[in-house]
């Protein structure tokens, strides 16, 4: 029996059975799923109706073909907007940070090729989400006549509730329970003192983004810097470092232009 999993099969229709060979394809062809909180909170994401009809198009050509990264002629087979508009959509999503680029490699770590990630637009839609479910939980609580959810799940936990406000006054809005578990499992193992300052250096680089002040944490606690004096003392030595490092290269390039030069010498 010949194994047709990775071919092509076909079939001969019968004639007068159109609506049976419509029915057999669209089984075949299977469905593209879109997850129905992306369609609810898009437009809050800042994406437009012609960016997320290219995404739903992106998503469904990575599924059904393997195709990572797609170009504008293909793309256009599928939309009704023009190539300018659809490298303009393109280049306006890689910008807000909804997609990304990125190298895939196989399983022994070769470089298989280069495409689009996707994973920006769902860390987007994963705060979207929080910020619609922290409002939900806010309007519960006011409801119900308790406080607001991150200064009362610090159950009388003066640290825990100062670092609650700090967020919840740097983020403009209420946390959400999943927010409120991350700030609690890093005071349990981290200064306090530092999750503010981590915090501070988030805000300052435009980075209202819990993974972004985890990196910074993570950085901190590989490194055994426990105060923010040491933190301090930590920069201050690797700027001496980098400051008295000699420029590397000088002399290298300059031997190699010279050994270069020498190949071309007649």
């Amino acid at each position: 029996m010949t194994d047709v999993r990775n071919e092509k099969a076909l079939k001969q229709y019968r004639e007068g059975h159109i609506t049976a060979a419509f029915g057999h394809d669209l089984l075949l062809h299977g469905m593209t799923s879109v997850p129905s909180l992306l369609l609810r909170f898009y437009k809050r994401m800042g994406i437009t109706d012609g960016e997320m009809m290219l995404l739903i198009h992106l998503l469904r050509l990575r599924r059904e073909e393997r195709n990572f990264y797609p170009t504008t002629d293909t793309l256009a087979e599928y939309l009704s907007a023009d190539r300018a508009s659809i490298e303009r959509d393109l280049q306006a999503l890689l910008e807000k940070e909804v997609l990304a680029v990125t190298e895939y490699f196989d399983e022994v770590g070769q470089r298989i090729v280069k495409g689009l990630d996707f994973e920006p637009l769902f860390e987007k839609l994963s705060e979207a989400w929080a910020c619609a479910k922290a409002r939900e939980i806010e309007r519960t609580q006011a409801l119900l006549g308790g406080r607001r959810t991150g200064v009362s799940q610090a159950g009388g936990d003066s640290e825990l509730a100062v670092l609650y406000r700090a967020f919840e006054r740097e983020f403009g809005r209420p946390l959400s329970p999943m927010e409120t578990e991350q700030i609690r499992a890093w005071r349990s193992d981290t200064d306090p003192v530092l999750i503010l300052e981590a915090l501070r250096r988030a805000v300052m680089m435009g980075k209202h983004n819990f993974k972004y002040i985890d990196r910074i944490l993570l950085e901190w606690r590989k490194n055994n810097l426990r105060t923010l004096e040491a933190v301090a003392e930590h920069e201050r030595e690797f700027a001496s470092r980098r400051a008295a490092r000699p420029r590397t290269g000088t002399r290298e390039d300059h031997r190699k232009k010279a050994l270069i030069k020498s190949l071309y010498v007649t």
